[in-house]
């Protein structure tokens, strides 16, 4: 397995989301020389509270991003011990939305007797261009099952624990984010774990990425998902103050 590199989480973040950067860096030059050059005083605050307000964008986003992709825990994977405690971890699955840089890694630290990995990339339904970005970059693995996120090529009750990681807030409404949960239900084994990390749409995700945030769901809409799938909350806990686990299972 290929190991991570140092800054491997923020320059993937820059590389999907490098148009805004780009233009926030236009936005940063531009007013620190019409702060230098304009001589109306107002003129010149305006200036430099837009080139505060780029700069504070590209270097906390990419600032927070390093933390949390590549000095957290979140790919160190010692979580695994508390979102799996008492479960058995023999057949996984693994759910993405057209970006897979978790399923070799997951399956390297469990062992489990099967992993498969489920696909649900669709360009139709999928409307934000950082993912499909992503798709062309990162093109899945052969082994990987292309599959709708409601609706699993797998049998009833046959995965121990399922994986959705910083991957199903991709679908935007809460009825499909339902719909996912339900199908993660009907594939679940008795006494099975669906673990679910995701950034949240609270104060701290706010402050790090500005109205960027609105791109994540909020922890009660998470649970009003899984709680329409007849599912229920066994644990959550929080990696970096920007990403929550929740650890979901049978009724």
């Amino acid at each position: 397995m290929k190991q991570r590199t140092p800054w491997q989480g923020m320059l993937t973040v820059f590389r999907f989301n490098w148009p805004l950067y780009v233009a926030a860096a236009l936005v940063l030059l531009g007013t620190i020389a019409g702060s230098i050059l304009i001589d109306p005083l107002w003129l010149k605050l305006a200036c430099v509270a837009a080139a505060i307000g780029a700069a504070y964008f590209i270097f906390v986003s990419l600032g927070v991003s390093h933390l949390v992709y590549d000095r957290s825990d979140l790919y160190g994977w010692r979580w695994c011990e508390r979102a799996l405690a008492g479960a058995n971890s023999q057949d996984i699955v693994v759910c993405h939305s057209g970006f897979d840089e978790v399923s070799e890694a997951l399956s390297n630290r469990l062992q489990p007797a099967s992993c498969t990995v489920l696909d649900h990339y669709d360009p139709a339904l999928l409307t934000e261009p950082s993912i499909h970005k992503a798709r062309k970059l990162y093109p899945p693995t052969p082994a990987t099952l292309a599959a709708s996120f409601d609706r699993w090529p797998l049998q009833d009750a046959s995965a121990d624990a399922i994986f959705g990681l910083l991957a199903i807030h991709e679908f935007r409404s809460l009825e499909q984010r339902g719909r996912w949960f339900a199908e993660a239900r009907r594939c679940l084994k008795p006494g099975g774990r669906i673990v679910l990390a995701e950034h949240l749409r609270d104060p701290a995700n706010f402050i790090a990425f500005g109205p960027g945030f609105l791109h994540f769901h909020s922890a009660a809409n998470w649970r009003h998902c899984w709680e329409l799938a007849g599912l229920r909350t066994v644990d959550e806990f929080s990696v970096t103050p920007w990403v929550r686990f929740f650890v979901i299972a049978l009724p």
